[in-house]
């Protein structure tokens, strides 16, 4: 992961995916997978560099709508029990570079399909949710964040939205902090397997923050720019495609 001056179309994607993620309160893990994955970085470094990003942007995330009222504990508490050590779990087992690569692109679809506008509408009503089925959902999305190196939000909210469980912002406070606690289970396992952090990950941290707390910001306030959420998921789509045909 060392910078160029060919590197600053990175950043700048960067910068994108920390502010629409952030918007929607999710961490970005996937996107910035997605963005290691076409810029060729190496796949040692990809899962502990997303993760860590993804505490910062989601940390900031969450406080920007807890702060506007919209997170509910009995909400989050069901799907947390049992993802955080499941995720510790799954960011402990070290998966084949091409099966891993194949699962990250398949994953890209949630937030390709959620930028694209075609799914994430809201119900006006919401329904209590379901514990045992919420335990279950949040160990199995724990599990599958740990082994690739996300949060999890970016599984867990459409899932909120579908069931009726809450409505758009509750689900972006709750995937928030979901996202911020599987992200540091997940890095307190990969340090415990001896995996190392890049430098240069602080020019991204910087780049990220900034992003992370724009996206926050306006997510909380307004609705995001559609022109940037097209390009986010044509980049997107384009990495899913290359994870998806490697050999």
């Amino acid at each position: 992961m060392h910078f160029t001056e060919s590197n600053w179309f990175f950043l700048i994607l960067l910068f994108i995916v920390a502010f629409l993620y952030a918007s929607v309160g999710h961490g970005g893990a996937s996107g910035y997978l997605a963005l290691m994955a076409l810029f060729s970085f190496d796949p040692s470094l990809m899962k502990s560099s997303a993760l860590l990003l993804n505490v910062f942007v989601s940390l900031i995330a969450f406080v920007q709508y807890y702060r506007g009222g919209y997170f509910k504990w009995k909400l989050f508490f069901p799907f947390a029990i049992t993802s955080v050590p499941a995720a510790f779990a799954g960011a402990y087992i070290t998966v084949d570079p091409v099966i891993y690569k194949r699962i990250l692109g398949a994953i890209l679809i949630f937030p390709i399909l959620r930028l694209s506008g075609l799914f994430g509408k809201e119900s006006k009503e919401t329904k209590e949710v379901n514990i045992i089925f919420a335990l279950i959902i949040g160990a199995a999305i724990g599990f599958l964040s740990g082994m690739i190196g996300i949060g999890g939000g970016i599984i867990l909210s459409p899932i909120l939205l579908l069931l009726h469980w809450a409505n758009m912002k509750e689900t972006a406070a709750v995937s928030a902090l979901f996202i911020f606690v599987n992200s540091i289970s997940g890095l307190i396992s990969l340090f415990l397997k001896g995996a190392t952090i890049d430098h240069t990950i602080y020019i991204w941290l910087v780049i990220a923050i900034a992003g992370g707390l724009l996206g926050a910001y306006y997510g909380r306030k307004r609705l995001t720019n559609n022109f940037l959420k097209r390009v986010l998921a044509v980049v997107l789509l384009i990495a899913s495609v290359k994870l998806l045909l490697v050999k």
